[in-house]
Parts: structure tokens; sequence; C-alpha cells
């Protein structure tokens, strides 16, 4: 038997023959005369031959439906293709061995030992692009803006001047923090800055950093190498920052961050790079930040809640957003908007408002803004009756009763009034009676102390059958 190393070099008779032996790998080699000079065991196996009495055979004799010896005219190589061998369908590729530019052998390969073993791999490589596939639509859909500029809906002059800023600040890469009460529509403007930028193609992250607890808040940001610390997943993690690259990233309720995740925002955007949990180097990344908060900043920087060079760093451009009483001129919009948008998302028909409840709701102040705009709308259409039309009684009884004592209120004193207001009060308390019920009609007429029969009526009575 051969050594394997002979003069400190490796044999390479040996090491095939070594190799033949070991591997799986169904392969044949042929000399220039078209005669078997090596076979794999595996092979041998496959064909069911005494692989030492085949050797030196012509292939055509051991190998059904062969093409070596083709190839061995040709010099042109054969890739994958289909050989039929004992009734089954292969697939086989062959390849011409040169020397000094003349063929003087070749190589063949199974590929596969039957298309079944094909079509498996073919459709297990299917199933993982259509995954992959998914999963990136499924990222792309996650992290693209829902709003653009054309989803600003306003006739009011401060908004309208708004929302030209907004179209200019978003041809740049400026940190924008956007200012405003709660509920005014901040989200909505960060998804139309990015809209409109260059970056629009890229993702657009958004954060709430209120809604997460700080210890983890930072593990979200930045992200974390494998078993940075305990709980960690095995394999890392690769944080918002990266996973916005080229992008842009929306931090509501900036004012909630901790000083210590404070001073990471800070160099962030001052080094445009990103340090992992765990992790001993740097990577840089471009995000453009789109910040938003309800509070006061310059209050919070007094007291040392909020550092000032962060301040400065994130309002670069700062945009305040005004709350709906300032702005009661885009009621009858905004409610003809949301009620359309209502009806879509909840598959409904048709639904109209009249004048007077739009007269109503324009003498309530709205401290929830246009999300308790969009709230009340969506609690009316629940109360619509055959007319399909809002009126001022399916309205919430607090907006009636502000509507009322607001200057130039049509009043009456007629019991008819006090009739309304007091059917309005019975149908709220009946919706949030099913609602806390899971609808259950039986607990629900238990819980408000009157029969079911009772309780029958008066669905039918407010259309809530």
């Amino acid at each position: 038997m051969k050594k394997l190393v002979k003069n400190g070099l490796l044999d390479t008779e040996v090491m095939l023959g070594t190799f033949l032996n070991s591997t799986e790998e169904c392969i044949v080699i042929v000399n220039k005369t078209g005669c078997i000079e090596a076979l794999s065991r595996a092979y041998a196996n496959f064909l069911q031959v005494d692989r030492d009495e085949v050797i030196g055979k012509h292939v055509k004799e051991v190998i059904e439906n062969t093409r070596m010896h083709l190839v061995l005219k040709t010099g042109v190589s054969e890739i994958a293709e289909k050989q039929m061998i004992r009734g089954e369908s292969m697939v086989a590729s062959r390849i011409p061995i040169f020397q000094n530019g003349k063929v003087v052998g070749v190589m063949g390969r199974v590929l596969f030992k039957n298309l079944s073993d094909f079509n498996d791999l073919y459709d297990k490589l299917n199933n993982i692009e259509e995954e992959l596939s998914l999963y990136k639509k499924s990222f792309s859909d996650t992290h693209r803006p829902k709003y653009s500029l054309g989803d600003i809906i306003t006739v009011n002059p401060e908004m309208q001047g708004l929302k030209k800023m907004v179209a200019r600040v978003s041809k740049s890469n400026s940190g924008v923090l956007l200012l405003g009460e709660s509920g005014t529509g901040k989200e909505l403007i960060a998804h139309s800055i990015h809209n409109a930028s260059k970056r629009a193609q890229r993702p657009f992250i958004s954060l709430n950093c209120g809604a997460i607890p700080a210890d983890l808040l930072e593990s979200e940001l930045f992200g974390y190498e494998a078993g940075a610390f305990t709980g960690a997943n095995a394999k890392g993690k690769i944080g918002l920052f990266k996973a916005a690259d080229r992008g842009s990233i929306f931090l509501d309720e900036v004012g909630e961050l901790s000083l210590k995740l404070q001073v990471k925002l800070l160099r962030f955007l001052q080094e445009k790079e990103i340090k992992k949990i765990g992790s001993n180097t740097t990577e840089k990344v471009d995000v453009r930040i789109i910040a938003a908060t309800n509070r006061n900043l310059v209050e919070m920087m007094g007291t040392g809640d909020f550092r000032s060079d962060l301040y400065y760093r994130l309002s670069i451009v700062q945009l305040n957003v005004p709350p709906l009483r300032d702005r009661l001129d885009d009621i009858k919009l905004l409610a003809r908007h949301l009620i359309r948008k209502i009806c879509k998302r909840e598959g409904l028909g048709a639904i109209a408002i009249s004048d007077a409840a739009l007269r109503c709701m324009q003498r309530y102040d709205w401290p929830g803004n246009v999300r308790e705009l969009e709230n009340v709308l969506e609690s009316a259409t629940n109360f619509v009756g055959p007319d399909r039309v809002i009126g001022d009684d399916q309205l919430p009884s607090r907006l009636i009763r502000v509507a009322m004592t607001q200057p130039g209120a049509e009043r009456h004193d007629s019991p008819s009034d006090l009739k309304t207001n007091v059917e309005n009060f019975e149908k709220e308390c009946i919706l949030a009676a099913l609602k806390h019920n899971g609808n259950n009609r039986s607990r629900t007429a238990d819980s408000l102390g009157i029969g079911r029969t009772s309780l029958y009526e008066k669905l039918t009575k407010y259309g809530l059958d």
C-alpha cells in the first residue's frame, strides 16, 4: 500500500484513492481511451458493480447510457444533464480533463441519483426563496411610512404653512424636532417628512421611547453582541439604528429618554456611529433622526432632566403642530375624511354627518385633539340609524353639554332636549356594558340591572341589534 506522504509531499494518487473510498459522491474518471481509471465506492454501490473488476473497462460497458466517451471527443463540458440508469432518471455532469491543450480524460459526477431528489431540493430552495421574499416584504411593509403630505388634511392657514415647511424640510438631512400636544398628528408629520425626502425608498422606523423600559431601550436602539448579557439572543441583535441605515428613525416621546441614553444618542448625532452593547468596535450609520415630544424640553433642561446639547442637536429644525382647538375650521374637512377612513377600515357602507353634528363639534375644545375626534366619530358610527347620517344625538354627551354652554349655542328648554341627553347617556352605558361583557347580552342585562327583554328593546331602539 502506498504511503500518503512521500519525500515530505502528499502523494496525489494515494490522496485521490482515499477520497474516492470515503466520499459519498458518485464520481468516475476515464482516461483518453475511455477506460475507467478511478471510481468512487459510492458510485460502484449505486451501479451495483464490483469496483475492482470494472477498473480498466471501457465506460460504455459499465455505465448505462453514458456520454463520457463523447465528451472525450468534443472536449465540451456537459453540466447537469439527465441520464437514464435502470429506468430511472438521474442528473450528471461530465467535465473534460486537459493537459497541454489536449483532452486526456473526463471526470463524471452524479448530482442527483434520481429526479425526485432534484425535485425535493428544488422545492426546498423554492420554499426558502419564498420565505426570504416574505420576510423582506414584511420588513419593508413594517418599516415603510404610512402617510405622506397628501394625508395632512387642512384648510387652516397655520396648518397650511406647516405643510409647506414640511415639504421644504424634507429635502435636507437636518434633524427635526416636532412639538405639540398628544394626538395632534406629530407622527403623521414625521412620516410625511421621510416620504418626501430622498430617503423615501429606505427604511422608516418608528419607536415610542416611553413605551419601552429604559434598561431595554438601549439594546433596542443600538443592538448587542451575542452573549452580551443574561437573556440576550444567542445570535445578538442588529439594533434599530443599524436597521434604519440610510433611512430615518422617528423617536416619539423623546423627552422620556434617560440621561444615560441621552448621552449615547448625543454621541451618535455627533459621530454618526454606533457601538453595540458588548462590542469594542464602532460602525458608521447614516440615519436621519426625527424626534417628537409633548413635554416642555426647555423646562426639563432647567431641571436637569434633559441635556441642552442634545436638545440643540435634535432641534436644528423645530416644527410646532397646533392643537385642534386652534384649527376648528378643519373640523368639517377632517370629520368627513375620518368617517371615510373608519368606514373603509371597518367594512361599513357610506356614512354622512349632519350640519348640526358638525356645529356641535366645532364648539368643543378637543383636549385629545385629532385622535379624540377620530375616536368620537368611530363611536358615532355604532349608533347610526337607517338614514346613515351621524346626527348630534349620536355624539357623546360630553360634547353636547359643552356645546350647549358655548356662546351662540341654540338653547331649548323643551323636554325633548332632556330626553335626547338621557337617551345619549343610556346608549353610551349600554355600549360600554356590551364591550365589557364581550357582547354577551345576558351578562350585559345583569350588569345594567335590567331584564333581557328590556335590553333587547333598547338595542333595537338605538340600532344596536
